[in-house]
């Protein structure tokens, strides 16, 4: 018997602004992009159109980001950590970073301004690999801790950027603490994580910045298609830094017809979709297991809650077997569609809207998202197969197909 999905209706929706959704103006995510588009590696990861899936679920159109291809490291999280830690250089010279693209940040002139600087963070596999990369990059240093049962490919591919890299004994909240203290303890230590805390914000608010690009390339590509706007957005979350930032971007853009936004958590680690059944900010102890490594986190980013309890009308807690689905329905697709290589963090946004359209015991759920024939509907595959033995067992083997 499939553990069930699980859903709840926002009920703290509000029509007025809140502070933090001036972090994720058009022009500010802009900024961002002109950034990471400076970069000699840039390119636009394909929007991918999912015509004949749309059609077997019963949509009008079906659009999906493929952020595999992300300056080649497979996932998207590099855009928030190298995005931050160039705020950051930006701010310690007292400049604006639109004066420092990547050529003169990695030039011997800032360098000698700097010094040496050691990033911290704490991850499970790729915001690590993000921040390893972009200190790598621009000749800094970076230490990474990671969590008890994390993965071992993806333990090397941080290790393959240079980084300082230590499994600890401890889940994914506990050791962004621990790598808070190790930071606090380093002179030339600066802790770069896409969570916020009381006293520390402004970090997780270029983060999200950060991640915006993918949103900002994702408006201009559906232009370009001649799609006015999307009428769903799917959206995962773990600490919910993306979530909040996709919200509040596509919020602002799309104001006069604001697509219907749903948060997406894994079943283990749901402390957004508790907190908004709760109606207060809640978090979720314990071990944390889920195959969705990238979303077994237990404590939201206060930042981008204030985002989402305002803006965003669902939250869907789903269990392993949704993620796995996607995987497949995306790994091995309908005849005319492109594949797409997504991991287990990525495609649980594909797995639960199969789920909805496919299966009639999720009807009230679709029926409540308003999910019918004349839908577009916009997804973001975060990641590739970061984890590629799990990724084979998955899409080979069947695994998670019936638990």
């Amino acid at each position: 018997m499939k553990e069930p999905i699980k859903w709840v209706t926002n009920t703290m929706l509000k029509t007025d602004s809140v502070p933090p959704m001036a972090l994720m103006t058009e022009d500010a995510i802009q900024k961002a992009w002109n950034f990471h588009r400076s970069f000699p590696c840039y390119q636009v990861t394909p929007l991918v159109t999912l015509t004949q899936l749309a059609q077997r679920l019963g949509i009008r159109a079906l659009y999906l980001k493929d952020e595999s291809y992300r300056f080649n490291l497979n996932a998207f999280k590099v855009l928030g950590g190298s995005y931050a830690i160039a705020r950051f250089i930006a701010q310690r010279l007292g400049q604006d970073i639109s004066t420092l693209p990547y050529e003169v940040l990695i030039s011997d002139a800032v360098k000698k301004k700097l010094g040496d600087l050691t990033f911290y963070t704490a991850t499970d596999g790729n915001h690590g690999r993000g921040v390893a990369w972009a200190a790598n990059k621009l000749h800094q240093n970076a230490v990474v801790f990671m969590p008890a049962g994390s993965s071992h490919a993806r333990l090397q591919n941080i290790v393959k950027e240079g980084a300082d890299t230590r499994v600890t004994e401890m889940n994914y909240d506990q050791t962004v603490c621990f790598a808070h203290e190790q930071a606090s303890q380093d002179p030339h230590g600066v802790m770069v994580q896409d969570t916020a805390w009381e006293g520390y914000e402004e970090i997780p608010g270029w983060i999200m910045q950060g991640y915006g690009t993918m949103s900002y390339e994702v408006h201009q590509q559906l232009t370009e298609y001649g799609v006015s706007h999307p009428t769903h957005i799917f959206i995962q979350a773990g600490v919910g830094s993306l979530a909040g930032s996709v919200q509040g971007y596509f919020a602002q853009v799309y104001k006069e017809q604001p697509p219907v936004v749903t948060v997406v958590e894994a079943a283990a680690a749901d402390c957004l979709y508790r907190s908004a059944k709760e109606n207060k900010l809640v978090s979720v102890g314990g071990s944390l297991q889920t195959i969705m490594a990238g979303l077994a986190c237990g404590e939201a980013n206060r930042i981008s809650w204030q985002i989402l309890k305002q803006h965003s009308r669902y939250f869907v807690s789903a269990p392993d077997w949704v993620a796995a689905k996607g995987m497949r329905v995306l790994g091995a697709p309908l005849l005319g569609d492109r594949q797409v290589i997504s991991g287990e963090s990525g495609a649980v946004s594909t797995g639960l809207l199969t789920a909805m359209l496919e299966n009639n015991d999720y009807q009230d759920l679709r029926e409540t998202l308003g999910l019918q024939e004349d839908s577009v509907v916009l997804l973001f595959s975060t990641e590739g197969d970061t984890d590629p033995e799990r990724y084979r067992s998955i899409l080979g083997d069947g695994a998670w197909s019936s638990v």
